[in-house]
Order: C-alpha cells, then structure tokens, then sequence
C-alpha cells in the first residue's frame, strides 16, 4: 500500500467517523426537539388554508421578504441561504473524493450548468458570508459607542462566529476542490479540464498545473476530507447545542413561517389571540367551570403551546427586534431578543427535566418565568432583571435561573416594560410572535398571580366602574359636542335631533374614551365631526352608551375585563342595529380601530370600521372635502408620527400622510418612520403606568421630531398625541424646542385647510383651528 492509499484509508475513516457522529446526534436531537415541541399545549390554529400557507412560505423564504428590508444584510444572506442547498452536491462528490480524485457525481458531475451553478454560488456564498462577518463587526458592540445600541448585543457571539466560520470553510474547500480537480484533469491529460467545465475557478487551477498527479491526489484527498470533517462538525456542535437558534433556524424557520398565524403571510400583530385552556377558548362563561389548577395564559414553559415552543427554537438572535424596540432603546430591561432566547433556555431546561425524569409530577416544567430573580446587579453586560446563564460558558445566552435555583426567568421590570407596539414582531425575519407571547405572560401575572403594576389597578378598577380608564361618569361623555354649531344625533336618545338606529346614518362615529373625556383629544373629535358634516356625511354617535373597547384591559393581561367590556359594547351595538359586516364605524383612536376591527370578530361581531385618516382622505379624493393651501409665506413644515396600531399592525400609511399634504403643508420624514416608526410609548397599556425605568420613551420620539425642523408634529391617534405633547412641554421648558412648535392631529390640519377656502363666516367658530391647539 503506498503513501496516498494510506492517506485515502486514513481520510475516510475520519470521514466516516466523524460523520456517524455528526448524523446521530443530530437525528437523535431533532427526535428530542420534537419531543419538547411536543410538550406544548395544543393550538389548533395554525393549518388551515395549507395551499395558501405553502406560497407564504416560499415567498417569505425564497424570496427573502423579510431579510431585504435591510439591503445589504438580506442580498448576503440569501447567498449564503442557497449556497446551503445548492452545495450539497459538493459534499457528495467529497465523499468519492476520499478514494478516487478524479471522481464527479453521475450523470451531472460534469454538466455545465451544474458545474457553472455551483462555481457561481460558491463564490457568492463565500463573498455573502465575508458581507455578514464585516457587518457584525461593524455593528458589533465593541464598534458601537454605546454596547447596547448594537443589535447584537448579548447575542451569544461564539455560535454566530463558528457558523459564519464554518460557512467560509466550506466555500474556501469547495474552491480549492474545484482548482484542484481542473489541474488534476490537466495532469490526466482527460481533456475535460476547460473553461466550460471550469468557468470561475480554471485561473486558480492553472497555477497549479505542473505538480504532479499525486501530489494533486493527496491534495484532493487532505481538502475533500476537510470539507466532511468541517461539514460534520457543524452537525456534531448543533446536535450538542440544540438552543443553537443561528444554526437551527436553517430547519426550523420554515416551519415556522408556513404555521404563522395568518396564512396570507400578514405580519402577527393587530388582533391579540384569545386566551385558550387545552387549545379551546376561554371566555367568561366557560372560566367559571375551569378546575382550580388551570393555567391561564402562560406562567411557565409547560403553558407554552408547541407554536411558542417552535418560536423560541427558532430564534437567530439578530437583534432586528432588539435594535427596533423602544423600551430597550431607552435603558429598560426588556429586550425582545433576551425575552426570547430566556425562554428558549428555560423551556429546553425544563423540558430536559421532564424528558430524562429528573423531575416528576406537575412541576416537572412548572418553574416560573416571570417574578423575582435572584440578584438583581448588572452582571457581565447583563441588564438588571435577568439572570446569569448556568452554563453561560458553553452557551454564552440568558437563561431563566442561577445554577441550582428555581428562580424566574425574568423580572417583572422585563414584562412590563413592553408597549406591544409591535416592532419586533414587523422587524423578525423567522416570524417570531413576541406580542403574543408578552400578552400570555401577562395575563397569567393577572388573573393568577395577582402580580402587576399598582398602577394598574387603578385603571381596572375604573373600567369596571365606569367602563373607562379616566373614571368619568358615561353623562360627561357628550361633553366634547358642547358649542359645535350643528346637532351631534345620539343613538337611541331620544331628542329631535337623534336617530333610533345606526340604519338611519352613514357612519357610527365612535368617539372613544380619549376621545371623549382627554381634553387635547377633545378637539380632534370635534375637528372630525365638523369634517363629516361639511362633507354631508350622515354620522351619529353612542353618547352615553359607548364604553372602553377593552384594548388597555386586554394588553394588560386582564383578559375577562376586556370580554366584559366587550360584552357590554356588543349588546349596545346589537340595541342599535348593527348589521354584521355591513354596519360602517370611524373611529379617531388606532386603538379602538384595532379593536373593534380585529378583535370584536373573535366575539362574533363583525363591523366595517375605518380609521378617520381613511374616511376623510377618501372624502377628500372624491371632492366633498376641498382643502386650500396656505400662501407660501405661511406654509410651514409638518412632520408625522406613525401610530403604532394604525402603522405596524394594521398597515395604515398612506391616508394621513396624503392628507397632510393636502392639507397645503410639507412633510418632513423623520428618521424612523414608516414600518420602522419609533413607539410613543403609550401602547399596552403603558399609558397609565409610571416610566421609572431608564428614559422616557416619549421625550426620545419627541426629540426626534424636533429635529426635523418641522413646525408642527402631526399624529392620528389622541394617545400619541399626548405623550408628544408632554415631550413637547417638557423639552421646550429645557429650551430643546421652540416654543411655536405644537402636537395636531391630521384631521386638525384638513380643518384648517378647508376652513380657508369657506366663505367668511361660514366655518365652525366653535371648532379649535391648529394654531389653538
């Protein structure tokens, strides 16, 4: 036997060796990942519509949609994507490699377009990795002036840097391969060693032409052995690692995407899911039969349904929701990243214990993720309220308790500082549903633990009361029609003036609780009633009859105030005369128009509602509504905040932008805008609770829009526009913002368009114009 025979039997027992591991334990992983998805409640939601499903998939993954909102990023990971599939080939023919170096695949081992196909990808693939490797050290945390504006911050560094490490080994074998195989064929003398073999590679292979056939040989042989060794490996450190989200995303994102909640592909926001026991749904009348120990919403890995599970597996750590979310963006301990990959590690732990019978009874995945946590200092990098990794060693991540302690996985700091604004879920290239995931958390703090912000029982207690969270009495709620100059008619009231049912009317005009009762909301309700009736549009109202939709309850976990409230709406409208889906409803709150939109269907209750920006720009379009610019000489710059639940979970954009510039005024983008708009910081019920932590979410997009330049900030929802015009207030008293600038709502800012081209005398006296705001 001569030297390269014993070279080739001694690579390809490494080979064989390492792969037997590396196929185990991988197969031998994914069984045990299946189990543990398999411990998750049951959600019945997420096959429907499979055809359907199946195009969102491909869409989604083939296409990228997601990963090429960031350009750059998106282009290189899709190269890197297909390079996983489209290499395979590669790592076959290694194989044969290891005893014959003249060996190629049967049949399309040497058919151009695969050869072309592959050279071309390999080089794509390497310079797609090189992109993603400079990316991370650009906006790694060392590079950042502030660790913790880098996405990746307490990502767990070493397992990207093994992939992308790993990813580059391979391209750089597969290259030196295929130089070597052309001057291997040279030497041969096969003929076949071409540019039409080798199209890409043929110039390195023809620096090596002229070394002998077994060196070439003993090349081939060390290089493809390389490539199996590298290659298995990877199978070998993944099937260790299964909470290895960067590596395992490659199998499981697609599974992910395809059982998303909407089969279409919209993003998982707007309506939140109801609350469900065993897969069915819970409302008030069934929760009174419910045994004692029934878990409501989710307060440990064992509540979690096998979709949360596959979620959490799922995670690459990114950081897009992390670098997107305004509570981490202001010094606040939750970071939706770290919210995830805690519970992933928490999850994974429990699930061990209950897998391998460590743990018996019903504690065996029953530790708590939310609540006290040991410790509470800032512990290598980590924020306050999370807890260091037991095996942060190996795994470099954040999990749910100290090494032997039962401790939760996060504090209650983390959980309550989500504005469920959305951002994280719009920015998550695998469709991770982390709103959802917060709401059941939150819901178990409420209605099990009795656990949550003291604030907040202010606010429960005034919904329950007076079925609103400023706790006025239902009389108050005309209060805002008080000296318009035109009858507001009232359902059901009983005047001259009012209508008996919603059939009478074009649109219920549902007012909103802010809309009633906050003074600054006050005259956005006004300025859109003077609005419907210059257009001659038929509207009434609820009056005293209308209460709270419910959205602050249900965001804050206490999700039997909300079907309460809900209730109680439903009836009102049904006495009214609601017609399912053909009553029409415009509402000023993205709030109630969430609600009443997305959510009252769970209920059986199915409205045709509009956000007013809709309705007016539509009446505008079609001429019933004729703004007229201001003169040049008074034309001032406007710049628009996107309210959360009227942008990223409802997808309304376009109308008030459009109006805003109907409106005669130029619109002045701020920095995020659009689908990467910055959260006010009001949204899951944050309005009525104390920002203690870190800054102030509001004064950070205040600042924003002051430095525009614009003269006004406009928004469309009366809870943005109260946190912005506390920020306002707040930096023009540290002389950070001039003092003529001032908070409308878009509907303020028709009104006054259209009041310039009224004969005099004729607008609404009684209706603030903007520059009374």
């Amino acid at each position: 036997m001569d030297s390269l025979q014993v070279l080739q039997a001694v690579a390809l027992v490494i080979a064989l060796a390492v792969t037997a591991a590396g196929v185990a334990l991988f197969v031998a992983t994914l069984a045990r990942m299946v189990a543990v998805l398999r411990l998750g409640q049951p959600d019945p939601t997420r096959t429907d519509a499979l055809g359907t499903r199946l195009v969102t998939t491909v869409r989604e993954v083939v296409g990228h949609t997601r990963m090429l909102r960031r350009r750059w990023v998106g282009a290189a990971h899709w190269f890197v994507m297909v390079g996983f599939v489209a290499l395979v080939g590669t790592l076959a023919t290694a194989y044969g490699q290891l005893t014959d170096p003249g060996f190629v695949l049967p049949v399309i081992g040497h058919f151009p377009p695969y050869e072309w196909v592959v050279e071309a990808i390999a080089w794509l693939t390497g310079l797609g990795i090189l992109t993603l490797v400079v990316i991370r050290q650009l906006q790694g945390p060392r590079a950042a002036g502030q660790p913790r504006r880098s996405r990746f911050y307490r990502s767990t560094t070493w397992q990207a840097y093994y992939v992308e490490a790993t990813i580059l080994a391979i391209v750089v074998c597969v290259l030196a391969l295929r130089a070597l195989e052309y001057a291997y064929e040279s030497a041969e003398g096969a003929g076949t060693a071409t540019l039409l073999h080798y199209p890409l590679t043929a110039w390195l292979g023809e620096a090596l032409v002229g070394i002998s056939t077994g060196a070439l040989a003993a090349a081939i042989t060390v290089v493809a052995a390389v490539k199996i060794v590298v290659s298995m490996a990877w199978f070998v450190v993944i099937g260790l690692t299964p909470t290895m989200g960067v590596a395992w995303h490659r199998f499981t994102a697609p599974f992910n995407v395809f059982l998303k909640r909407h089969a279409s592909g919209r993003t998982s926001l707007g309506a939140v899911q109801p609350i469900r026991v065993g897969g069915e749904v819970v409302d008030l009348e069934a929760a009174e039969d419910l045994p004692d120990d029934a878990a409501l919403g989710v307060g440990s890995a064992s509540d979690l349904t096998w979709k949360g599970l596959l979620d959490v597996t799922t995670c690459t750590e990114c950081g897009r929701c992390q670098d997107q979310c305004p509570a981490w963006q202001t010094e606040k301990p939750l970071s939706p990243k770290l919210l995830i990959t805690s519970m992933r590690a928490r999850a994974y732990d429990d699930a061990a214990r209950a897998l391998d019978g460590h743990d018996s009874g019903s504690d065996a995945l029953g530790r708590p993720l939310v609540g006290e946590v040991a410790g509470g200092g800032d512990y290598a990098g980590v924020p306050a309220g999370w807890e260091r990794d037991p095996h942060a060693d190996v795994l470099g991540s954040l999990v749910a308790a100290g090494a032997g302690s039962d401790g939760a996985a996060m504090s209650e700091d983390v959980l309550w500082s989500c504005t469920t604004c959305g951002a994280c879920v719009e920015q998550c290239p695998v469709d991770i549903e982390h709103v959802d995931h917060v709401v059941d958390m939150r819901r178990h703090q409420v209605l099990l633990a009795d656990a949550f912000p003291t604030e907040l029982g202010n606010l429960f207690g005034n919904l329950e009361k007076r079925q609103n969270p400023w706790g006025v009495g239902a009389k108050q709620r005309m209060d805002w029609a008080k000296g318009l100059s035109f009858p507001v008619p009232v359902v059901g009231g009983g005047g001259p003036d009012d209508v008996d049912a919603l059939s009478e009317v074009d649109y219920l005009f549902w007012v909103g609780c802010a809309g009633a009762f906050e003074d600054r909301a006050k005259k956005t309700t006004r300025a859109v009633a003077e609005l419907l009736h210059t257009a001659g549009v038929r509207f009434a109202v609820l009056g005293p009859a209308e209460a709270c939709t419910g959205d602050p309850a249900r965001r804050a976990g206490n999700e039997f105030l909300f079907q309460m409230l809900a209730a109680q709406n439903v009836e009102t409208l049904q006495e009214a005369g609601a017609e399912p889906g053909g009553t029409k409803v415009v509402v000023t709150c993205p709030h109630c128009f969430n609600t009443l939109g997305n959510e009252y269907p769970q209920l059986g209750t199915q409205l045709d509602v509009v956000h007013h920006t809709q309705l007016l720009n539509r009446l505008v379009r079609d001429g019933r509504l004729t703004p007229v610019s201001a003169p040049d000489a008074d034309r001032r710059d406007v710049t628009y905040h996107d309210p959360c639940y009227l942008g990223r979970h409802n997808g309304v954009y376009a109308p008030p932008r459009e109006l805003i510039e109907a409106s005669g005024t130029r619109l002045t983008e701020m920095p995020r805008s659009g689908t990467t708009s910055f959260c006010c910081g009001a949204g899951g019920a944050r309005m009525w609770m104390e920002e203690k932590l870190g800054t102030r979410v509001n004064i950070n997009r205040t600042t924003e829009a002051v430095a525009t330049g614009a003269g006004a900030i406009a928004v469309g929802c009366p809870f943005c526009r109260v946190m912005l015009s506390d920020g306002l207030t707040s930096l023009q008293g540290e002389q950070r913002a001039p003092e003529s600038t001032e908070v409308l709502d878009v509907a303020q800012l028709l009104l006054e368009a259209v009041r310039r081209g009224q004969p005099a005398g004729q607008s609404q006296e009684s209706a603030e114009p903007a520059g009374q705001a």
